[in-house]
């Protein structure tokens, strides 16, 4: 193999320090940003922090944030106003140029707005007109089902809750979220196998923990504050395994910030003590043949599964079934290595699996999910301490929205519990989620859509499809702190609502208000912003959501919006009485300084499942399903070849041409779709429009690192779909993948791509092919 150029520091350290200093001083928020630093998450009137959903220790230090969250804080922090004067300089067809890293930099949204589309521009408008403009468009809907209501995961749980009450109470369960994007198979499968879909561990038990399994995940750029805890469970004798088709350099070692020894002696710790590298899908296959192994040598936990657990049988019968060399097909290595993790499954007392996106984003993303789980219930270990189901959410309250009732699939519980509250009957059909709205948007069957923050169409597959349909509706209202580009595709009447970041004062007539989070591991905290508002024109979320529901619902509705608007304590009541394990909400939430955790009945194995036992699944996919989508695509496209065409019509045969499975990264300069800079530190690039590959697949085909590549797709409609020019860059990846950066890739993938029973759309693994460009062929079509 040949030496991969590698990122030599610790993670963190001095880099990290420099960096978000550096942030601040980019966004033009380092004194409000700095300010915003000792105060996130901290207990005791600060705030919880935008940037991950990771724990917050019982104890707190001074400062408490790390490098990806104070690039949020930046973000948010920023002096700059995207205001009125911002936007008579520049139409919005001028704006839908600007690159991701140019609309987060534009500024802070500091005025309502309305697009004029005489002007091709964003107009201020009265907050009265605007409340006016919506009730009238939604009135004139024929079904409220033809209204979409958008939620991102950094929407606090006040309201989160009073969002979907209004949703409902308006007629529909259309509330997509981003889980569906993100952790929807976690959900989906969790709830069928353990009767919870959320974590089963504590922070806690990673400090008793023996071995930590991370499967699809790079803590060191998606949740830095994670690597503090892998850190000390492996000082304290943890093994810690990375299942990834990259080696992320981020997990070599770390430097810890907060240890003053550290920073001046120039010392790490180490992490992860080694780096399973699979093929990109190939996490059902190695999970397959470690519970294989481990059931044929009777190396489980019997008086677990006779006592707990139900649907061994089938399991184990199709665990027999799965021949080995189909499994290091689908794994991409080898039945010896397999055994080897299985036997540090065996010999290890207590286990956590923690996983990440590159887990869940799959066609076989809920089996990812399920086979997970199995071992983990072959084991018995849920409902241990030290062990258990450590799925991390990216957005720091998505967990709590979900909790908080925004779900298009709402369970029946739910829906009764609002109407007893309530006194109103709730709409009891399924509504659209990301996937089926976007496909209803595209289709002209959606004519509002309405979004509590998010980039709902740069963060969903089919971005340009989705954009143009916003084109197509009657309303578009946008409830966000920045700018981004589902704003910039106005239908006939596209609004802007400003509202107050997470870092800054609610201050109503009822004095200071505080809200609440949910973290990846249920625990309840407060959040409490300490700035002042970046202008005098901007409303908290929770204020703009009663006005909505004011004017929309108008004098039938009973409900005390406005009393809600500006009082939270009411909301909280409200809660309490409407979602179980909030009782007595308000006396709860101020009683410690760390809030309280939400009561989880599988961590007590008390199973809610169907069977009133922890539930093994089976998978639906075969073991080979990536290698067999590649081998098939490779077929084709010889064919295509040996008759003198190609994939897409385009591709000179000429050209060295290859299948391979792409995924989807993010860099360590981004945040979901925020693009905060270029640079991508542990990567070693400071550039978006890359490709990664391996050196030594470089070689083989005879290209060079820094040639031209165009990257194509045959989509489920068997429609063609090309990326690029992309530059290729070296990486530590497996053989036969490649990756790219999200979410300038979405256009390669499609809707109708995505994993069965949780719809989550397939950004971890196409099947691609590739094709090198010349210099003289770029320079033509310049």
């Amino acid at each position: 193999m040949r030496k991969i150029p590698i990122y030599s520091h610790p993670a963190a350290g001095w880099p990290a320090l420099i960096a978000s200093t550096h942030k601040l001083m980019d966004y033009k928020a380092l004194t409000r940003g700095g300010l915003s630093v000792f105060s996130s998450n901290q207990p005791n009137g600060g705030f919880d922090c935008p940037g991950c959903a990771w724990p917050d220790h019982k104890s707190h230090k001074t400062i408490d944030v790390c490098e990806n969250g104070i690039k949020v804080l930046a973000s948010e922090t920023m002096s700059t106003k995207a205001d009125a004067k911002f936007f008579a300089q520049h139409t919005v067809t001028e704006l839908q140029g600007w690159n991701g890293y140019e609309l987060e930099h534009s500024g802070r949204l500091s005025e309502p707005m309305a697009y004029d589309a005489a002007q091709d521009r964003y107009v201020p408008i009265a907050w009265a007109d605007a409340y006016a403009r919506i009730a009238e468009q939604l009135k004139q809907l024929d079904s409220p089902d033809e209204a979409l209501f958008y939620t991102s995961g950094r929407v606090t749980n006040e309201p989160a809750f009073l969002y979907q009450l209004f949703v409902r109470c308006f007629g529909t369960n259309n509330l997509p979220d981003c889980s569906n994007m993100c952790h929807e198979p976690t959900s989906v499968m969790l709830s069928r196998q353990l009767g919870i879909g959320k974590a089963t561990v504590k922070l806690e038990d990673f400090q008793q923990a023996k071995l930590i399994m991370m499967f699809g995940q790079n803590p060191a750029t998606n949740h830095p504050r994670m690597l503090e805890m892998l850190a000390h469970a492996h000082k304290q004798g943890c093994k810690i395994i990375s299942i990834n088709p990259m080696r992320e350099q981020g997990l070599a070692a770390f430097r810890n910030p907060q240890k003053p020894t550290h920073m001046a002696a120039g010392q790490s710790d180490a992490m992860v003590d080694n780096v399973i590298q699979i093929q990109i899908g190939g996490d059902a296959a190695l999970l397959t043949g470690m519970a294989k192994w481990l059931t044929k040598n009777n190396k489980i936990d019997t008086d677990f599964i006779k006592q707990h657990t139900s649907g061994f049988e089938a399991l184990d019968q199709w665990l027999r079934q799965q021949s080995w060399a189909d499994v290091e097909r689908g794994s991409g290595i080898s039945k010896d290595e397999i055994i080897s993790v299985a036997r540090l499954v065996a010999e290890s007392p207590q286990t956590i699996c923690t996983w990440g996106m590159g887990i869940t984003q799959h066609v076989q993303g809920d089996d990812n999910v399920a086979m997970i789980t199995n071992l983990l219930l072959l084991m018995g270990m849920i409902g241990i301490d030290g062990a258990g189901a450590s799925p991390v959410r990216g957005h720091s309250n998505v967990q709590g929205d979900r909790t908080m009732g925004v779900h298009e699939r709402p369970n029946q519980s739910l829906l009764d519990s609002l109407e007893r509250v309530f006194k109103r009957p709730m709409p009891q059909e399924d509504g659209h989620d990301v996937v089926s709205g976007a496909k209803a948007l595209i289709s002209g069957k959606i004519k509002a859509f309405v979004s509590m923050g998010g980039n709902y169409a740069v963060a969903a597959p089919d971005m340009s499809a989705i954009q143009q349909a916003l084109r197509q509706t009657q309303l578009n209202v946008f409830v966000a702190t920045k700018l981004n580009g589902t704003m910039l595709y106005p239908g006939t009447n596209n609004l802007i609502l400003p509202c107050i970041s997470r870092t800054e004062i609610i201050l109503t007539g009822q004095g200071k208000q505080f809200a609440t989070t949910e973290d990846s591991m249920c625990q309840i905290s407060r959040s409490q912003g300490n700035l002042k508002p970046i202008s005098d024109s901007i409303k908290s979320e929770v204020q703009i959501i009663a006005d909505m529901a004011t004017q929309v619902l108008g004098a039938e509705s009973a409900i005390p919006w406005q009393a809600m608007g500006e009082d939270f304590d009411i909301i909280r009541d409200y809660i309490a009485e409407a979602i179980d394990g909030f009782e007595n909400f308000n006396e709860r939430i101020r009683e410690t300084e760390r809030g309280f955790y939400l009561y989880h009945p599988a961590r007590h194995r008390v199973w809610n499942t169907d069977s009133g036992k922890a539930q093994f699944e089976v998978p639906k996919y075969p073991v080979t399903y990536v290698a067999a989508q590649m081998a098939q695509a490779n077929t084709q496209l010889q064919s295509s070849t040996d008759n003198n065409s190609n994939v897409t019509g385009t591709i000179s045969t000429a050209a060295k041409q290859k299948v391979w499975q792409l995924t989807s990264v993010r860099s360590h300069d981004q945040f979901n779709t925020m693009i905060f800079g270029y640079q991508d530190r542990y990567r070693q690039t400071d550039r978006r429009d890359v490709l990664f590959m391996h050196p030594d697949e470089i070689a083989r085909l005879g290209w060079q690192k820094g040639d031209s590549v165009m990257v194509m797709r045959q989509d489920s409609n068997n429609q063609s779909r090309t990326l690029g020019p992309l530059i290729i860059t070296e990486m530590d990846i497996a053989a036969n993948a490649v990756a790219t950066y999200y979410p300038e890739c979405n256009d390669l993938f499609d809707l109708d791509t995505h994993a069965p029973d949780s719809h989550i759309p397939a950004y971890k693994s196409s099947t691609v092919v590739l094709e090198r460009v010349s210099d003289s062929t770029l320079a033509a079509s310049a």
